[in-house]
């Protein structure tokens, strides 16, 4: 197969603005290669992967970046910038697309969703987030009324964020499991991982270690400068552990020796990529239920789940955390979400797309 991927059009990839998205793609194209297909990749100027082949091209755009609808009111516009780096994203992957099979949209914007319905080249959407625009769920219900196997999800819970679609379309996500160093250490730090930006909640981590009287090292972009100083402020200097925004091999490495990783986001988050990078190095992870992660932990044994919004209930999670077995988070994402299971359930869906297009 000869696919045609459209990557954010926030921030380039290897910058970390992209968030969970970066992540996606890079594992999805580690799994493609592996079996075969032939990718283009549409992508920001300066982006940049590890991964090099005959196989795979990296087309780069300029052009001003998107606001992420996740940090703008639920019923925003629609709004397109002068100099747009998505609508030059767009046209390129239309026109390389015109030599292949199909066209992989990772970019939640109106733009690419609504250009399903005005050209004849088949385009998936591998939708990123839940409903954080009203326009674009409605944009979304149109184009499945039309198309009902163009969108994928990562979980069931984001999906349901979506009630008009019918047996939605789960592909999970993946990672390449030998970027992941396993360690066994139960005597390390807490850690979180993140976009440092109020819908992480990163404040109720703070707050634990903070209770326990430790350090909380933190990994990831400042996205949101007054929000982390803000942070700060509330708890006794020290307490947190600015550890910036780190590729995959230098973050697996320090995050692997941490005891937990808390995750305490405040909206539903699609997936939960850091949860199971978390578990991939054998870190168990304590968690809210809420979004995707409370499909991915097995509570009791690879992390706890606690009540949405409880940090009493994070806290005394953390003071059992030794009890669990760091082979079994191994062994979850092992069997779960390796790149190669990943890209297995994608390829099954873009067959499908491509199959109903042409009928």
């Amino acid at each position: 197969m000869h696919i045609v991927l459209i990557s954010t059009p926030i921030g380039f990839l290897g910058s970390g603005k992209g968030g969970g998205v970066e992540l996606t793609l890079k594992s999805l194209v580690i799994g493609l290669l592996a079996k075969g297909h032939k990718v283009d990749i549409v992508a920001p100027k300066n982006s940049k992967l590890l991964e090099s082949s005959k196989k795979i091209k990296l087309h780069f755009v300029a052009g001003k970046e998107q606001k992420s609808w996740q940090h703008q009111d639920y019923y925003s516009l629609v709004s397109i910038p002068d100099n747009s780096l998505l609508s030059g994203m767009v046209e390129k992957a239309i026109s390389l697309g015109e030599k292949a099979d199909i066209i992989l949209n990772f970019s939640y914007d109106w733009l690419p969703i609504w250009m399903t319905l005005n050209i004849n080249i088949p385009i998936a959407h591998l939708i990123s987030m839940g409903s954080e625009s009203f326009v674009i769920r409605n944009l979304i219900s149109n184009v499945y009324s039309k198309y009902p196997y163009n969108f994928a999800f990562h979980s069931k819970i984001q999906a349901s964020d979506y009630p008009f679609i019918e047996n939605p379309i789960i592909v999970g996500n993946g990672f390449k499991l030998s970027n992941y160093i396993f360690q066994s250490s139960k005597n390390g730090p807490l850690g979180w991982v993140g976009r440092v930006a109020p819908e992480k909640g990163l404040e109720d981590a703070a707050y634990v270690a903070n209770a326990l009287g430790e350090k909380l090292n933190v990994w990831g972009i400042v996205q949101d400068e007054s929000y982390a100083l803000k942070i700060e402020k509330l708890f006794s200097p020290g307490i947190l552990e600015w550890k910036g925004f780190l590729e995959t091999d230098k973050l697996q490495k320090e995050l692997g020796t941490c005891r937990a990783l808390i995750n305490t986001p405040k909206w539903n988050e699609a997936y939960g990529n850091v949860v199971v990078e978390a578990l991939a190095c054998g870190v168990p992870v304590v968690a809210y239920r809420r979004g995707g992660p409370s499909e991915i932990i097995e509570h009791g044994k690879t992390g706890y789940l606690a009540k949405p919004d409880d940090k009493e209930s994070l806290l005394g999670y953390l003071k059992i955390i030794n009890q669990i077995d760091r082979k079994c988070c191994r062994e979850w994402v092992e069997n779960n979400a390796s790149s190669n299971i990943f890209a297995s359930k994608v390829v099954n869906w873009l067959n499908t797309v491509i199959k109903e297009n042409q009928s």
